[in-house]
């Protein structure tokens, strides 16, 4: 044991756990973690409010571009294809930082203050930043663990959840009950993070695992474990200072066993390195034969020039309608028309849009309920945890399901947009102290749909142009946040204030009061989120096939007999066999979503 501690305290065994598949997870949460700052638009809109004189409209106006610019990552789905991932990282912390760093010098004064359009472009610019960071670590972790996506999804998408509660509590360290300066920290700690982790986050090699060899998951369980101790400990902070008033001292104790917690899982990335170094040592005696996949020149150019279809113009024209079978790599093009993504866009435009309708005007629904300050800033932590626990489970039940049922994925992203019904009727009746119940509904359902979003995509349409499809699916979400955020929740609240305020345009201070400000924007809400639950059904029954197979496969090394040819065929998940390369071609082809 004592030379083994020494073995781990050596430069080459440091080089070592830097350059490994399990440090991309950990630097990618941590990433991830400084990649929600989003969510917590609700802690300073009332700045915005009060500093600069916006009304309810003008606030969901720039929330809207806010949306627009977390959402839309297009072009760094496209940079990443065509750039490495350091320097996509890099292009998101200059971002960042330029863009909240003018938002937060017109708040405090130190320039004049800019007129809305300027406003909301600082704030999309900044937003889009965060798809950068987003594209660069996503995509690696995915790549680099390409049959357990659904986990990695989750996990990540899980840390992006959590990061509203964890900015809560580093800016009352840093900075105190400053909502101006919160705007600062959403600016540096980013930036920082993405340069802190920039050349450890990349796509390695894929080694394919023999016929009925494990999958790497048990490590993914102890990430899920520290992430669960993460949000306990946000919870419990959350609860107590809500009851107890504390000091600014106290305050950085409380961040300083946070961030001890956040990078807690670098002991997972030290301890399967360890242990894979010891398994190398005694197999030296006997090496295993596994075939490692390296990406070849003709890959490699693949990869460095992201066309939209699989060839010229005409080609492009002539097969953008002739898909492959369902799992194996479309071209963007392919994928972009097909009724799958279609699908998808909507279910983004309805379920997604209404959740992030209710996360952004959480503020504004308390005040109009009489709920105190204090509960209100609860509000936005109870949905940052929650948002955490709908990513993390949405991830690893999915992926539980779907391994040992092949319970189809889209279904439960059904069942999903269902339970968001929910939560969007608690805000519109207002029920008495029913809106931490609706918080939570919300917060889970608008995390759960993200992991689920990005799986299904990576399963139906491949891993070849993974960074921009995942991008373009996301990329609907803005229409219907638009159009249910500023359109109907904004002018029906400042309409609704105007009556109470003597017809009056509302401005300012001057806030609406009661149920009535909302009731009808979430009634409307609840039913294009049950249409889109509708519309799901349509995924579900056209991919019903392809999830009663093994998507896994071409995972896996084929089976050889004795003799030393192909058994022509790969292991399933129950342990039976899958038919020969020709049938399962024949049958995949007949798989096209129908």
């Amino acid at each position: 044991m004592a030379g083994g501690e020494m073995a781990m305290c050596t430069p080459a065994f440091v080089s070592r756990v830097v350059q490994s598949r399990w440090f991309v997870v950990f630097a990618s949460t941590v990433v991830m973690a400084a990649s929600g700052s989003t969510y917590i638009f609700a802690l300073y809109s009332k700045e915005l409010r009060s500093k600069l004189g916006y009304n309810q409209q003008t606030l969901n106006t720039l929330s809207f571009f806010k949306d627009l610019g977390t959402n839309v990552g297009i072009v760094s789905g496209l940079v990443q294809q065509v750039a490495p991932t350091w320097a996509v990282l890099l292009i998101g912390a200059g971002m960042n930082l330029v863009g909240y760093l003018m938002i937060y010098l017109a708040l405090t004064g130190h320039t004049a203050a800019p007129p809305v359009w300027l406003m909301c472009f600082y704030i999309c610019f900044g937003a889009n930043a965060l798809t950068f960071s987003n594209t660069g670590a996503l995509v690696a972790c995915v790549k680099n663990f390409p049959e357990s996506r659904g986990i990695v999804i989750g996990l990540l998408k899980s840390f992006v959840g959590l990061s509203g509660a964890i900015y809560t509590q580093l800016y009352l360290a840093i900075y105190g009950d400053d909502a101006s300066s919160l705007v600062l920290l959403v600016a540096w700690l980013p930036a920082a993070f993405n340069i802190f982790c920039v050349y450890t986050i990349r796509v390695l090699p894929y080694v394919r695992r023999r016929d009925g060899e494990k999958t790497y998951n048990k490590p993914f369980f102890h990430f899920l474990y520290l992430s669960i101790a993460l949000a306990s400990y946000l919870l419990v902070m959350i609860v107590v200072q809500k009851q107890v008033q504390f000091s600014h001292a106290a305050y950085v104790v409380t961040s300083t066993a946070l961030l001890i917690i956040l990078f807690s899982p670098i002991g997972v990335v030290v301890r399967e390195e360890y242990k894979a170094v010891s398994q190398l040592e005694q197999s030296l005696q006997q090496p295993p034969a596994i075939a490692v996949e390296k990406p070849t020149s003709n890959e490699k150019a693949d990869e460095s020039s992201p066309p939209l279809c699989g060839s010229g113009v005409m080609g492009c024209i002539t097969n953008m309608f002739k898909p492959p079978a369902l799992g194996e790599d479309y071209s963007i093009m392919q994928a972009l028309v097909s009724v799958e993504m279609l699908v998808l866009f909507v279910i983004s435009v309805f379920g997604i849009g209404g959740t992030l309708t209710a996360i952004d005007n959480m503020a504004q629904i308390g005040q109009s309920l009489g709920y105190p300050a204090k509960s209100i800033n609860t509000f936005v932590s109870l949905i940052s945890i929650w948002n955490y626990a709908g990513r993390a489970g949405a991830g690893y039940i999915s992926e539980f399901l779907l391994a040992r049922y092949r319970f189809p994925r889209p279904l439960v992203l059904t069942a999903v947009l269902l339970i968001s019904c929910i939560g969007h009727l608690l805000i519109a009746f207002g029920v008495s102290q029913s809106l931490y119940a609706a918080s939570v509904i919300i917060g889970f359902c608008f995390g759960a749909q993200w992991p689920l979003l990005f799986a299904i995509i990576s399963e139906v349409f491949g891993l070849k142009y993974y960074s921009s499809l995942f991008n373009f699916g996301s990329a609907a979400s803005p229409a219907g946040a638009y159009v249910l955020n500023v359109i109907v929740a904004g002018r029906m609240y400042d309409a609704e204030a105007a009556k109470q305020h003597g017809g009056v345009a509302v401005v300012g201070d001057k806030i609406c009061k009661g149920v009535v400000c909302f009731k009808r924007a979430f009634l409307i809400i609840t039913g294009v989120t049950f249409g889109g639950m509708l519309v799901s059904l349509i995924l579900v029954w056209r991919t019903r096939n392809f999830y009663r197979g093994d998507i896994y496969a071409k995972f896996k090394v084929e089976p050889t007999t004795t003799d030393g040819s192909s058994h022509g065929g790969v292991e399933m998940v129950d342990g039976t066999k899958a038919s020969a390369p020709e049938e399962s071609k024949g049958k995949k082809k007949k798989d096209r979503g129908g």
